[in-house]
């Protein structure tokens, strides 16, 4: 019992050092970010570049994102490509924190439906403008009538859960056999959010919650994606992920199988 504990001790005090560390690179990457918007002229007013997660999540990608209209990023509207998706789970889990770092515009929350929030991001690909609309369903029981609308023409359909609460995890199979009535043909994922208060959890309740996660994920065959709004991890990565598997485009993605870091599978 001894030797246990003083391994979970030791596990404790190097979470909180990972934390911290993550905290600080965070910290460098925004004053280096800042430095460089006002060092660095842009060829293009119109358009903004895109940067990697600021929790160290891999290199940058060849994508600008359009701030104008989708035409000032192609030729033609002829390139425009429509995308929706779709975000499930059950309330207060941290579906809208999620969407708004990932469009990074809280103002343009608005609602589509009753317990329905939606925001667009346009990006542009390879020459093809990319619009998407971001459909983030409320986890009340009434909200399970706007499933159908909300499911229906989705490219992709993430199911989310609070990585500290079992019963959200639980919610997962019940959300996916409601979606699935709807649209057959999206792709699914599961994310796990609040990465940042999971890490604090006991090392046996990780580990339970990381292999209960991974067996929902393998039964859907979908992918996994443990992440973090208040400090950006596996939020970039994860939208990186679907314009990935959607476009069949080469990007590199590793899995990450580690307890105590924000997991990855596929």
């Amino acid at each position: 019992m001894t030797q246990l504990r003083r391994k979970i001790i030791h596990a404790s005090i190097r979470w909180r050092v990972l934390e911290k560390a993550a905290v600080f690179r965070q910290f460098l990457n925004l004053v280096y970010e800042r430095i460089l918007v006002c060092s660095v002229r842009m060829p293009n007013p119109r358009y903004r570049r895109l940067y990697v997660d600021s929790g160290g999540e891999g290199r940058e990608e060849a994508v600008a994102a359009a701030t104008t209209s989708p035409s000032s990023c192609c030729e033609s509207d002829s390139d425009l490509v429509s995308l929706k998706i779709t975000m499930l789970g059950d309330p207060q889990i941290g579906k809208t924190a999620f969407l708004v770092k990932y469009v990074g515009d809280e103002e343009g929350l608005q609602m589509k439906e009753v317990n329905v929030n939606v925001m667009d991001k346009t990006m542009c690909i390879q020459g093809a403008t990319i619009a998407l609309t971001i459909w983030d369903v409320g986890g009340e029981k009434r909200s399970f009538d706007q499933v159908p609308i909300a499911c229906k023409n989705a490219a992709a359909i993430l199911f989310m859960f609070d990585l500290t609460s079992r019963r959200t995890l639980n919610s997962i199979i019940g959300w996916y056999s409601e979606a699935r009535k709807w649209n057959q043909t999206a792709v699914p994922i599961i994310i796990g959010t609040k990465f940042d208060d999971f890490m604090q959890l006991p090392l046996d309740i990780q580990w339970t919650v990381v292999t209960q996660a991974r067996r929902y994920a393998k039964a859907i065959n979908a992918a996994l994606f443990f992440s973090s709004a208040k400090y950006n991890i596996n939020v970039n990565k994860m939208f990186k992920f679907i314009m990935a598997k959607i476009f069949n485009l080469p990007w590199t993605l590793h899995r990450n199988l580690n307890i105590g870091e924000p997991i990855i599978d596929f």
